[in-house]
């Protein structure tokens, strides 16, 4: 069995293969617009290509079986047309549900006739180092809503998952939910981000538009966007799931992720 991943060199896709070939996968296709930059494992083959530009996919759908396809909006009717063609069985999709701007991906990958599996994933553990300058330089984090609850999940865990339903059987057709092990308050994960990093940290409530301010040198037009999502989380909260760890044995928790990462906070 052939398996191709896609977006190979961004964050989760690179995740996806060393993921795969820890688990012994034979036949590891990598998918990359810039090959020569590449290193993965032996064995891995690495081929040029780059969902953007659907006209250099058809070699590298050659031969495949199954497929992770990273979230790229812009060509998914494209790309999903060209897997049918190719005969490749099964997609396992990023993508996310009806409340996001990722679900026509999964819209797509159903319509294209070809076995799927739909992984929606929600807030990433990286999207913490959005306060890392803050951190590091004022031992403060200023944000508006500080009861606002999610379940962040480590990129990790959604290329653990990604590996596991590649490799497996009895995924097809199911839309698996991926979050953290446990839901967080954003004053509860300053806290918790203070413990891990052996710090003090304070979480500092400042108005809306002033959190936006804060966030627009690192995030630009999404910071407002994001701001807002976090007033929603205050009386609606996201609800943890154990998916991660029925698929795969474990879940990442916050202060494990802080610890493998607290350089960025220092």
């Amino acid at each position: 069995m052939r398996i191709l991943v896609t977006g190979a060199t961004g964050n989760i896709g690179r995740m996806v293969v060393e993921h795969l070939h820890e688990a012994g996968a034979e036949n590891i296709r990598a998918l990359s617009n810039h090959p020569e930059r590449t290193d993965f494992p032996d064995g891995v083959e690495v081929v040029k290509g780059y969902l953007k530009k659907p006209s250099t996919l058809p070699a590298a759908f050659e031969g495949v079986d199954r497929m992770y396809l990273a979230p790229v909006l812009d060509t998914v009717t494209e790309v999903v047309a060209l897997a049918r063609e190719a005969g490749i069985s099964q997609i396992v999709d990023l993508s996310g549900d009806e409340t996001t701007d990722w679900q026509p991906i999964a819209k797509a990958v159903e319509a294209s006739d070809v076995d799927w599996t739909h992984l929606y994933a929600g807030e990433f553990m990286e999207n913490t180092t959005i306060w890392a300058e803050q951190v590091r330089t004022t031992g403060e984090v200023r944000e508006p809503y500080p009861a606002a609850a999610n379940a962040p999940i480590a990129m990790d865990d959604i290329a653990r998952v990604a590996a596991t339903v590649l490799m497996g059987e009895g995924h097809i057709g199911k839309t698996y939910e991926l979050t953290g092990p446990e839901s967080i308050t954003r004053a509860g994960r300053v806290l918790r981000l203070g413990e891990a990093l052996g710090r003090d940290l304070k979480f500092v409530q400042v108005s809306r538009e002033e959190a936006i301010a804060v966030l627009a040198p690192i995030m630009g037009e999404f910071a407002e966007w994001y701001v807002d999502g976090l007033a929603a989380m205050v009386d609606h909260p996201q609800v943890a799931t154990a998916t991660v760890a029925e698929l795969t044995g474990r879940a990442t928790i916050f202060e494990e992720w802080v610890t493998a990462n607290a350089d960025e906070f220092r």
